[in-house]
């Protein structure tokens, strides 16, 4: 199982560039995609904390058998 060491280095690179059409502050932005794995991997620990697979967002604890 790979982890979170067997990832190569990632290198973030700026460009100093200005899109008016895009919005009015000319940026583009891509933090949804870094949260992409966040609601699975929550799920999955609840799953091996407590024995109970949940498979609907959002997660209440409701939800929980106790």
């Amino acid at each position: 199982m790979p982890v979170n060491a067997d990832a190569p280095s990632v290198e973030v690179i700026l460009l100093a560039e200005q899109d008016d059409h895009i919005n009015p502050a000319g940026v583009k932005g891509l933090g949804e995609l870094g949260n992409v794995g966040t609601n699975a991997a929550i799920c999955n620990a609840i799953f091996h904390a407590t024995g109970q697979r949940l498979r609907e967002l959002p997660v209440r604890l409701e939800q929980l058998e106790i």
